[in-house]
């Protein structure tokens, strides 16, 4: 008989590719999906055109432009700590996405086991679950999300092969710490597990903080794939240009099938990206802090004054918040009728947990432009009116 696959029947559009949907419809103001309205920085937008123009327009090789891999693996050892080899430790990819399922597929088998922290994000979870794989989930706790080491430990089965990283996290702004770092360090090496990170958001950090990579730890070099990208610190998320670096020993194997199944990054936004890594200052960096945490702090103050109590982000630029006083019996409720009530977007908790621990929060994305996210700020507001 016709029908979906056994996968396909179990799961369901990411909720916040649905509440975009609806906040087009009423032509609200999205913080649901992290879009990034920013400006792309002027060398990137230029370093494409020129790829264009100079008629870079076919396919790369599987792994990606050379020019970019340099770059790349110049990045890792300035900005992370990691020595990686351009020629057989780094692969450009579709996007973390697309290196994160192309590991996954290249080093688990169905079956396995893969520890994922809540709050989780959503396409962490339906990656591996898509794969017939199995995520195993180990809370950590608000305000802070500190990691509790005997959770992670008692966790782990005869089956789990791996335990993924997403530092800063999405949707917490969780920033783990060395120490935290170190501790999972320590178990996966007893374990005999690989640790696979999603560092995207490495670029936005607050309040002197710092991001460490896991994989500039001691002794991890082999077991760990250190995944990120540019969709976020550029602001070209359409652009889906991402890489991996991982030993040498299983970069065939991801490079395969992330061919396979994505064939290379787009040609000509590879040569963006490496314009912007090659040229853009030190400062860039820092300038895009100092932005980023105004606009938390912006995002946090009109939630308090709205009645839902944030929890301020370390890192990334999401924050969860506690929308006990919008009406709805669901998260889901609550998204759709403060959108109905205010007109702004927010993503449901329900996606980032499971067994309803997330029904009573709600996350905004911040990272708008100044003018839509204060219209935004404006609109939550009429949150605590409309309670009165």
């Amino acid at each position: 008989m016709l029908g979906l696959s056994e996968i396909a029947g179990r799961i369901v559009q990411s909720a916040i590719r649905t509440m975009s949907v609806e906040c087009e419809k009423v032509g609200g103001v999205n913080l649901a999906q992290g879009v990034c309205d920013t400006e792309v920085p002027a060398v990137v937008r230029r370093g494409a055109e020129e790829a264009i123009e100079a008629g870079y327009n076919q396919y790369t090789r599987a792994d990606g432009i050379a020019r970019l891999r340099e770059a790349i693996s110049r990045k890792l050892l300035l900005q992370n700590g990691i020595t990686a080899d351009p020629e057989t430790e780094v692969l450009v990819t579709s996007g973390v996405t697309g290196g994160f399922d192309s590991a996954c597929r290249a080093l688990l088998s169905p079956g396995d086991e893969v520890i994922l922290f809540e709050p989780y994000y959503g396409y962490h979870y339906a990656t591996l679950a898509g794969q017939y794989l199995k995520p195993l989930l180990v809370s950590l706790d608000p305000p802070d999300y500190p990691l509790v080491t005997d959770r992670l430990a008692a966790a782990i089965t005869s089956k789990t092969r791996a335990i993924v990283v997403n530092t800063p996290a999405n949707p917490s702004g969780k920033l783990f710490s060395k120490a935290e770092l170190e501790a999972i360090a320590a178990i996966a090496r007893h374990y005999e597990l690989f640790i696979f990170t999603d560092e995207i958001y490495e670029h936005f950090v607050y309040d002197g903080r710092e991001h460490i990579s896991p994989g500039c730890l001691p002794g991890i070099a082999e077991r760990t794939i250190t995944i990120s990208g540019f969709s976020k610190v550029f602001s070209i998320t359409g652009w889906r240009v991402g890489f991996v670096q991982a030993s040498a020993r299983w970069t065939p194997s991801i490079n395969y099938f992330h061919d396979l199944t994505y064939v290379c990054a787009p040609s000509v936004l590879q040569h963006g990206a490496a314009a912007g890594l090659e040229e853009l200052p030190q400062s860039f960096y820092s300038d895009l802090i100092h932005e980023y945490q105004g606009k938390r702090e912006m995002i946090c103050s009109a939630l308090r004054e709205s009645g839902m109590e944030p929890s301020v982000p370390a890192g990334a630029y999401y924050v969860l918040a506690d929308a006990s006083v919008v009406p709805g019996a669901s998260s889901a409720e609550k998204a759709m009728n403060l959108l109905n009530l205010t007109g702004v977007a927010s993503v449901p908790g329900e996606a980032f947990f499971q067994g309803g621990r997330g029904e009573h929060l709600l996350r905004f994305c911040f990272a708008k432009t100044d003018r839509d996210l204060s219209d935004a700020c404006d609109r939550l507001t009429r949150l605590r009116r409309a309670n009165r």
